[in-house]
């Protein structure tokens, strides 16, 4: 049975495929599959770890985003009055393991290259520098500190 440790919001959980699971919420929209980071494949002989992990990868989809259960926090000093009562609901991610060890997809179709400088471009360049001299000049050409006033001088009695 193969597993895998993945890691999500600084947390570490050991996943099987088909496994839901209960995580802080994420920033991925309902219905939507995601690659967690993955710190260890396992369970078809010795564990892979490291550059071993080259190529390996976890899918997860988003099921749906929920509330966790209500905790009540109380505050109360003694014979003064004092009572607080106050609640919180924790923000959740309800997430499902659908495959281990897929490989990963060559991240080079995501990749944008970089547009071809056109004379437009150029010409906005010129102006940036241009303005950019002129405000060190600026600078330079900075007024004098203040002096401080002069102390006052004791009064003898």
């Amino acid at each position: 049975m193969t597993y895998a440790v993945i890691s999500i919001g600084n947390k570490q959980y050991r996943v099987r495929e088909g496994q839901h699971l209960l995580v802080d919420r994420l920033a991925v929209d309902e219905g939507k599959t995601f690659h967690p980071d993955l710190v260890m494949v396992g369970g078809n002989g010795d564990p892979k770890l490291g550059s071993d992990l080259k190529g390996e990868q976890v899918t997860a989809k988003v099921a749906e985003h929920v509330l966790g259960k209500k905790l009540v926090i109380g505050k109360h000093r003694r014979r003064t009055g004092y009572k607080r009562r106050r609640g919180f609901r924790a923000h959740l991610t309800r997430i499902e393991i659908q495959t281990i060890g897929g490989s990963r997809s060559s991240r080079s179709s995501t990749t944008t290259t970089k547009e071809s400088a056109t004379p437009e471009n150029q010409t906005s360049t010129a102006r940036k520098t241009s303005t950019a001299k002129k405000t060190s000049t600026a600078a330079e050409k900075k007024a004098p500190a203040r002096k401080n006033a002069p102390r006052k001088k004791k009064s003898e009695e």
